[in-house]
């Protein structure tokens, strides 16, 4: 900034002999003017100051998919992992480059093969401490053997000699040893807290009552301080802490949401830092919500993912259990967790979904600010909105007043799943209540641009929370319903669920094998086109089980209320882990996806025919 400064003055041309005629006094006043304005220059642009790349401010890297990633979201991690190694080294050359002089550079040195030299040892000192967590519980493990039998759910399945169709069935003791075990998972950090719950979704290599019971897994983690978090955004924004107060107008000192990764604030842009010409061109308006990784989380889960993949490897050796190939289940927990640890990754899925979806008025997601946002700090738009929660606790009410008003939610809803899934090929994999909201807008009459304001939604939502309080929210939100048009929002879009090519193609033909109800080349399918075909037992006995079950579908209306899409693929995920068939995370992850969704779907409008939207859509996109 002063060298444009000084550069602009042209100091050659400057001549000292032309004040020295003036007063002391007078020169003097001259300097400490020229000073006192350089000193207000700075204080007032040093927050603005930054490099303007093609008209565009671009404060921070981001990231550009690496080729060789098979999918999109593939190549933001190669990336990811390429940029983090570029980073660690640069660092170090950079430190040891800087020394003030030869012994520090020696010292410097020195500190780094240190720290190389203990990072095993910290590694082994965590085993320590997860073996003082997890041994006891596992010497506890003969105990699930005893105790009364607990149905978890019945399939209705009249074939009670077909066990992979059966109803799951635990002893009580098994399921006491898993909530035991749950709380274990909790104790040991957030690395088994994720790793708990992505075993809960994968119901194709785990029983159904450990499933059940590590989905109830939830972090204790506490939040960092509020100094830590000041310090990583004002590193994000490049910006010196004693220039924060005038960046923000407000901001949260508790957070809004803590996870096990990190946590987020709830902020306001002061208007001078938002009314900069750059800036504002990319922000709807001045609220923002900011995510932090906690400290050294990074180091913790890496030191995790070390552990899970040598114990890996330790049972793959086992033969009765090598068909489930844990080591290659690690490496795959451990893709989903670096892809939670670059917030980068996060903010470039936004603006996907926002380009994805640009022409639809009824769906939103919040915008991200790539601009700012660095590996461990995320700003993005603060979405005002109703969780979507709030309406299924009234329902009954409102589905026994009017059905139709629930199905300006649930249509959008599932439309938005369709298009990510079949046109799109980007989904949300986290579609629990927690990450939708709904908002409300007024539209035009052909529903193809939105006439109300920003203030005008909040002011609907804050009308809604404040209904709650004092006991007429549904009331209320009949008339909001009847008055407006719900824009479902979809939030927290760290985890992607993405097909290769050859994945895609698998799907197609599965599912086309599916809607034609060819239940036996269906089953076919899911062996041929499994990872390890040759670890199936029972081939054609699975062939035939999948075309029965897909017969006895056919037998009845493809209508919610009648058919559970849930309760038909908990039985075709029961089919594959008894008979070993190992399908690709991508799958199951479409699959943990569409019970997601019908369990949203289904109690927004139970007469909802989402087999036949399924099928339309399918069909119309491919």
């Amino acid at each position: 900034m002063f060298r444009s400064f000084a550069r602009s003055c042209n100091f050659r041309s400057f001549r000292w002999s032309e004040i020295r005629g003036f007063s002391i006094k007078r020169r003097n006043l001259m300097i400490y003017s020229a000073s006192a304005a350089l000193i207000g220059y700075h204080s007032s642009n040093s927050v603005l100051k930054k490099y303007n790349l093609g008209g565009r401010m671009l404060f921070n890297d981001s990231l550009i998919p690496d080729p060789r990633g098979d999918t999109y979201e593939m190549g933001l991690f190669i990336a990811s992992q390429n940029d983090w190694e570029d980073q660690v080294v640069n660092e170090r050359n950079l430190t040891v480059k800087n020394s003030r002089n030869r012994l520090y550079r020696y010292c410097n040195v020195l500190m780094y093969k240190i720290g190389d030299f203990m990072e095993p040892i910290m590694v082994f000192l965590r085993f320590i401490e997860l073996s003082c967590i997890f041994v006891p519980i596992f010497c506890l493990y003969p105990i699930s053997y005893y105790g009364k039998l607990v149905i978890l759910n019945n399939n209705n399945n009249n074939n009670s000699n077909d066990k992979a169709n059966s109803p799951s069935v635990e002893t009580s003791g098994s399921m006491l040893w898993f909530k035991m075990l749950r709380y274990c998972l909790e104790l040991a950090g957030p690395s088994f807290i994720k790793l708990g719950q992505w075993a809960g979704s994968r119901t194709d290599l785990f029983p159904a009552g450990f499933c059940h019971e590590v989905m109830k897994l939830h972090s204790n983690v506490n939040p960092h301080s509020l100094e830590y978090t000041k310090l990583k955004v004002c590193s994000a924004l490049d910006i010196p802490q004693e220039d924060f107060d005038y960046v923000f107008q407000e901001f949260s000192d508790e957070p809004i949401g803590i996870g096990a990764i990190a946590q987020v604030h709830l902020a306001t842009f002061s208007e001078d830092y938002f009314n900069y010409k750059q800036l504002k061109s990319s922000f709807s308006n001045r609220d923002v919500a900011i995510k932090i990784i906690h400290p050294s989380a990074r180091t913790k889960i890496n030191r995790d993912l070390k552990i899970m993949n040598f114990f890996a490897n330790l049972l793959d050796s086992i033969p009765t259990i090598e068909w489930l190939s844990f080591p290659d289940e690690v490496r795959e927990f451990s893709y989903l967790m670096n892809l939670q640890l670059d917030l980068r990754i996060e903010c470039l899925n936004l603006n996907r979904f926002n380009d994805n979806f640009k022409d639809n008025i009824k769906v939103k997601f919040p915008i991200g600010h790539i601009e700012l946002t660095t590996r461990d700090v995320l700003f993005e738009e603060f979405i005002d909105g109703l969780p979507i929660q709030e309406c299924l606790n009234v329902k009954d009410y409102i589905n026994d007043y009017n059905p139709l008003l629930f199905k300006k939610i649930s249509d959008p809803f599932i439309n938005a799943f369709l298009q990510m899934l079949i046109l799109d090929d980007f989904v949300h994999a986290d579609l629990h209540p927690g990450n939708v909201l709904v908002r409300f807008i007024k539209t035009d009459k052909y529903e193809n641009n939105i006439i109300s304001t920003e203030s005008e939604s909040s002011k609907i939502i804050d009308s809604l929370k404040n209904s709650s309080k004092n006991g007429n929210f549904t009331d209320r939100l009949v008339e909001v319903l009847e008055e407006y048009t719900p824009q479902v929002c979809f939030i927290d879009t760290g985890l992607i669920t993405e097909l290769n090519e050859t994945n895609r193609v698998n799907f197609i033909d599965l599912f086309n094998a599916l809607a034609r109800f060819d239940g036996y080349r269906a089953g076919e399918l899911m062996i041929e086109r499994s990872k390890t075909p040759e670890t199936a037992i029972d081939k054609e006995l699975f062939a035939i089980k999948t075309e029965k079950l897909i017969a006895k579908v056919k037998k009845k209306t493809f209508t919610l209320g009648t058919v559970s899409i849930g309760e038909l693929l908990d039985q075709m995920l029961n089919m594959v882990r008894y008979h070993h068939v190992r399908l690709e995370g991508d799958f199951v992850s479409v699959i943990v996806a569409i019970l997601l969704l019908e369990g949203i779907g289904r109690q927004l409008d139970p007469n909802l025919d989402l087999f036949e939207r399924f099928v339309f859509s399918f069909y119309c996109y491919v």
